[in-house]
């Protein structure tokens, strides 16, 4: 009996189970891959502005007094040198008489002067405050005039007023804002572009510009300004862009849309859809020797479509995930099935 139990016992502890020389089979875990290669991108873009006027100019008045006359309102045109507003001028014309009559008494003292000292009948001392008495009465008498010139105000450009903010009969002190003109043949809108971007347009360039009051429709633009600072922060430069011919819709205020399309230039690029990012940065998987997925980090540049250049972490001929991320992580053994097989990955 004790024999049957050290057997039983043998062949339960020491005879190896016949279900564990069954091994569960390992899963591979499928990706599909692509090579970062040298291919030419255009890098266009659009980006978002406002239409703005390059000429807008406020008017204010260089003499003080009550405004006699406000020739336009809001709305109108006028032309270059056109008369737009009228100050009283009784009391600089009074001061004008005034000085023109003293300036007639100093010359003709001078003059008087001039003889009698040719006579030796005069100091040249005498003579001498007679210039000088003369040469500020003449002055005096200019400054005036100029005086009188600023109570006529009159448009530097041929434009259209944009504010009127005082009326005929208001007092107006030195230097107060009575209205805003503006040139509507100068619209110009101002836009962000990435540092990556900005160094391939130069001055000079062509664009198109859409302006979603005006939809379906593309204008010329021109490139006038690259502003020579970048934003530290955003990375973002400034460009100034003119419209070559200014629709009779378009207004400062429209939103407008501008297509970038700077020469075509090599890079190395990868599909958009292998980029990945987290709290470090963009990285992707790449697929070593060994097929086993490592994980890179990676400056990336310009975008054109499906894909994206890399400027840092990558070299020519690298193979990197662009599906099956599902589970994927450093170091992890994986299979390529690229599309055409007849697996493909499950997990994206």
């Amino acid at each position: 009996m004790l024999g049957l139990l050290l057997l039983g016992a043998c062949s339960k502890d020491g005879a190896p189970d016949a279900r564990q020389d069954k091994k569960s089979p390992k899963r591979v875990h499928l990706v599909e891959t692509a090579k970062a290669e040298i291919k030419k991108l255009s890098g266009t873009t659009t980006r978002t502005g406002t239409l703005q006027v390059l000429r807008e100019v406020r008017i204010f008045n260089q003499e003080e007094g009550r405004i006699n006359q406000i020739l336009h309102f809001p709305g109108d045109t006028f032309a270059e040198n056109d008369v737009l507003i009228r100050l009283d001028d009784k009391l600089l014309r009074a001061q004008l008489d005034k000085a023109a009559a003293t300036r007639q008494q100093a010359e003709q003292d001078l003059k008087r002067l001039e003889s009698l000292v040719k006579k030796h009948l005069a100091a040249e001392e005498e003579l001498a405050r007679a210039k000088t008495a003369a040469t500020v009465a003449r002055a005096e008498e200019t400054l005036l005039k100029t005086r009188l010139e600023y109570t006529v105000i009159r448009a530097p450009f041929n434009g259209v007023v944009s504010e009127r903010l005082l009326e005929p009969g208001d007092i107006a002190p030195r230097h107060t804002h009575i209205m805003t003109i503006l040139d509507p043949t100068s619209l110009i809108t101002h836009v962000e572009v990435s540092e990556l971007l900005i160094s391939n347009l130069k001055k000079g360039d062509t664009v198109g510009i859409q302006i979603d009051a005006l939809p379906r429709q593309v204008f010329s633009g021109t490139i006038r300004r690259i502003y020579p600072t970048v934003n530290p922060t955003t990375r973002q430069g400034t460009l100034e862009i003119s419209l070559d011919h200014i629709p009779k819709a378009a207004k400062a205020g429209q939103f407008c849309r501008v297509i970038l399309s700077p020469p075509k230039d090599d890079h190395l690029v990868i599909p958009f859809t292998a980029l990945r990012r987290d709290e470090q940065g963009e990285f992707v998987y790449i697929v070593d020797p060994e097929n086993k997925a490592r994980l890179r980090y990676v400056r990336t540049g310009i975008r054109d479509g499906y894909q994206i250049s890399v400027l840092e972490g990558l070299e020519t001929g690298t193979r990197v995930v662009t599906k099956g991320f599902l589970g994927l992580n450093d170091g992890k053994e994986v299979k390529v099935v690229n599309a055409g097989s007849r697996t493909s990955p499950p997990d994206l």
